[in-house]
């Protein structure tokens, strides 16, 4: 018997009936490619505003734009087919977490080993392999996260290791070994195409540039407020993911953008259920959840609100949102529960 409680719908005293959610988590092709569908008409007319715009000021709100439409989504897809649970047929689901994780940049089984523990562990300090944040979280922590400066230097510390076939104890512990070599061989690939479009400028071709490099760049503050708010101010080492977990409204484009993964405490409770049907699972369990939190903007401020709050030893009460009870305090002296380690 494991030493530990998996971090689930059981550990948190949620129920649903059996055929309830076998319906729900059915999986099919169809949703995904309809998203897949609308995701690359979305890049192909963002991509289209950036290169009429090159040359003229305007080629930098067309890049925000579309680095957002890039990220967000690459971001949320890989995060869907690294669960292997956005399309029915498997060649089709491994084939886009393989695209989407070159563009989020993480080496993809990476990226499906340290999950699937993160949805064991969820939130549990040292054991969670996702969980590298400052918490509780001062302003020079959230500058780090929401920039995207920690995350680069954690992927591009975990490309080199994994390129040299050598391997942390924390891949050691969530990845089967004879995966081990996939990973070194996925890494070497993806770091020759990376280094093949930041060479592309020296033989004068920059669409590269202004289509991924930049946009990526632009759009990854935007994709990561989306993941920061998803567990910071709220309860580490708890066996309930309504204590670690936060849910959040959200726009019609938020949720396409993200999957619908603003509904996220139900996707941890029951993480086989597909993208397009959480908002059915939302519905199905929503008397036994806490409420979500205000949309997308607002919570991230609350968020920024405390964190700044915090770092100046000034009270930590948010207005709105969920915050676990040692996050609220009067001022003074922060008690560090972790400290990134990545």
């Amino acid at each position: 018997m494991p030493d530990y409680i998996p971090t689930n719908a059981a550990s948190s005293g949620v129920k649903l009936d059996k055929k309830t959610l076998k319906t729900i988590a059915a999986r099919t092709d169809r949703p995904g490619l309809i998203w897949l569908g609308q995701w690359a008409l979305a890049l192909a007319l963002t991509g289209a505003l950036v290169m009429m715009s090159i040359g003229t000021l305007w080629m930098w709100p067309a890049m925000l734009l579309h680095g957002i439409f890039l990220t967000v989504p690459a971001y949320a897809a890989s995060h869907e087919t690294a669960h292997g649970t956005a399309f029915r047929t498997r060649w089709l689901n491994e084939a886009v977490l393989w695209v989407t994780s070159l563009l989020y940049m993480e080496e993809p089984l990476h990226r499906r080993f340290t999950h699937t523990n993160h949805h064991t562990h969820t939130w549990h300090v040292g054991k969670d392999s996702q969980m590298p944040f400052d918490t509780p979280m001062g302003f020079g922590g959230w500058v780090a996260e929401a920039t995207g400066f920690a995350l680069l230097r954690f992927h591009m510390s975990v490309f080199g290791l994994l390129a040299l076939g050598r391997y942390t104890d924390t891949m050691g512990m969530v990845a089967p070994e004879q995966e081990l070599p996939k990973m070194t061989r996925n890494a070497r690939i993806m770091i020759a195409i990376y280094a093949a479009v930041l060479a592309a400028p020296v033989f004068s071709i920059w669409w590269p540039v202004w289509l991924f490099v930049l946009p990526r760049i632009l759009g990854a503050p935007i994709m990561l407020l989306f993941t920061l708010i998803q567990h910071v101010e709220l309860q580490e080492n708890s066996p309930s993911i309504l204590e670690s977990t936060r849910s959040f409204k959200t726009s019609w484009l938020g949720q396409f953008l993200y999957m619908n993964m603003n509904n996220h405490v139900e996707h941890h409770l029951y993480p086989q259920v597909p993208f397009h049907a959480l908002p059915k699972l939302a519905e199905a369990v929503k008397d036994q959840l806490p409420q979500p939190d205000p949309g997308f903007f607002k919570t991230n401020f609350e968020v920024l609100l405390v964190v700044y709050r915090r770092s100046l030893g000034r009270p930590t009460k948010a207005p709105t949102i969920r915050q676990a009870p040692h996050m609220i305090t009067d001022g003074g002296p922060v008690v560090q529960v972790a400290q990134r380690t990545m």
